[in-house]
């Protein structure tokens, strides 16, 4: 949670449900009628699952969901910045693409790319504002979940490294609800987790809203008391 920053929009997508041009157009609408106030959360999907299988097609290998995802982005990155793109990829192509009034944030809104392996951590370092895991899974301690995420943190600075970027200027996030930690029980029990994870490397974790009968459920109250205590409000 951010203590400082106003509260935005974040629009999640994977490359199994848009075509690069209309998703672009699609996007650059909500960066207009939000001031600005959108960051776009994408990641490479499943290969099994409601994300895979929607649109009644075989699901696609890993190799392929990777390459779509990383032309994707690339694609998406150009048609966010340029005037005109026009470009023919492996699976996505674009004719004079134009994105007309432009972007409402200067180059374009901030991309958090979800990536796990060292091709999607490639794009992220090459193409993302931020970086976003879910960790390691729940079979773990909260110890060593955080020390998981601490070693995904090193292999992604790594890829900026190997990109010639400054691995500061990639903003490290974990979307929770898929770690160990019963972040959620109390305000103390966030502080702690939150602690564990700054140490190794994160720089904000992204918190669902309590979804009862769900691996998100949580305890009302306790979620507002620790909303509330990390944005400065009153009940």
């Amino acid at each position: 949670m951010h203590d400082d920053v106003p509260a935005a929009g974040h629009a999640r997508h994977l490359p199994n449900f848009r075509e690069p041009v209309t998703l672009a157009k699609d996007l650059m609408t909500l960066d207009d009628v939000s001031g600005g106030r959108v960051t776009l959360g994408i990641g490479a999907g499943t290969s099994s699952g409601f994300d895979a299988t929607v649109y009644g097609g075989e699901p696609w290998s890993a190799r392929e969901r990777t390459e779509r995802f990383g032309e994707m982005v690339g694609m998406l990155d150009r048609l966010l910045t340029e005037p005109s793109v026009t470009a023919e990829g492996t699976h996505y192509s674009a004719h004079e693409a134009r994105t007309i009034p432009g972007s409402t944030q200067q180059p374009r809104m901030p991309f958090l790319v979800a990536a796990g392996g060292p091709r999607g951590m490639r794009v992220a370092a090459r193409h993302g504002q931020g970086w976003v895991t879910t960790g390691a899974g729940e079979d773990l301690t909260p110890e060593e979940s955080a020390s998981d995420v601490g070693r995904q943190v090193e292999r992604v600075r790594s890829a900026c490294a190997d990109a010639g970027r400054d691995p500061a200027t990639l903003h490290t996030v974990l979307l929770t609800g898929f770690t160990p930690d019963p972040l959620l029980d109390s305000v103390s029990a966030f502080e702690e987790a939150a602690g564990r994870y700054a140490a190794a490397g994160i720089d904000e974790l992204v918190v669902h809203w309590p979804i009862p009968g769900t691996q998100f459920a949580a305890d009302q109250d306790a979620f507002e008391r620790i909303a509330l205590a990390h944005t400065g409000g009153s009940r």
